[in-house]
């Protein structure tokens, strides 16, 4: 079963490269019921897959100019917090508990990925609600360390509405901040659980090409489309968790 969990790690890379994120939301699904990785090992270990690829997504957005620093100043420092809490909160919970929040991760993520994508109306207020703000940061946040997802698909329409991000900015600043919140991830979980470093090699080096092939297959794909097929199969992994949890 590893070589096929290793073969979906490149699926999983081509995702983020057509999609621009949310692909690595199969990352703990694939370590857990293809590679046989127990729960508690399997979201820390995703942490670092997510983390190491939305960085190397973040530099492309980076020198494309689509990553707002000022945005990702605004929202990381809660969701560094959020994750660090959630990292404390994993580790207090039953495996049980954490499929059963991730399966309503996916459901939601499959819910925002079938609606379509709009750019903000209206410009950024000059006061933005920075109480939201922090809510917001710090509850995807804990997601991020608690199930081990990046939560993109929450990040991105938060930085439309509240930052008035157009959608490829918007995109490249949530890889920044799930980049952030990875990182503190792993570092709440550093000494707490045991990492497996050349698993986690070799599936986001696996990942990392899949992410190039992504990239140069996005010219010859319906965007939307494939968007709408991808939510159909986190509709499909949400019901799957939650009947295996």
């Amino acid at each position: 079963m590893a070589l096929l969990g290793y073969a979906l790690a490149v699926v999983i890379g081509i995702s983020l490269g057509l999609l621009g994120g949310g692909g690595a939301i199969l990352t703990v699904p694939v370590l857990v019921y293809v590679m046989g990785i127990g729960v508690k090992q399997a979201v820390p270990t995703s942490l670092v897959i997510v983390g190491l690829t939305s960085f190397i997504g973040m530099l492309r957005h980076r020198t494309a100019g689509t990553v707002d620093a000022r945005a990702a100043i605004t929202f990381g420092p809660a969701a560094i917090l959020g994750s660090l809490i959630g990292t404390r909160a994993a580790l207090l919970v039953s495996p049980q508990v954490q499929l059963t929040v991730f399966a309503v991760v996916l459901l939601a993520a499959a819910t925002m990925m079938l609606r379509p994508r709009r750019e903000p109306l209206h410009p950024a207020p000059t006061r933005r609600p920075l109480p939201l703000i922090l809510l917001l940061g710090t509850g995807v946040g804990f997601l991020t360390g608690f199930v081990g997802v990046g939560g993109g698909f929450m990040y991105v329409p938060a930085l439309t509405l509240l930052a008035g991000l157009d959608m490829k900015t918007a995109v490249g600043t949530s890889l920044a901040l799930i980049v952030l919140s990875s990182a503190a991830g792993v570092v709440g979980y550093l000494g707490q659980v045991h990492f497996d470093w050349v698993l986690v090699g070799v599936f986001a080096g696996l990942a990392f090409i899949g992410v190039q092939i992504g990239s140069m297959l996005v010219p010859k794909v319906p965007q939307e489309r494939l968007r709408k097929w991808f939510a159909v199969l986190l509709l499909v992994m949400g019901v799957v968790v939650l009947l295996k949890r």
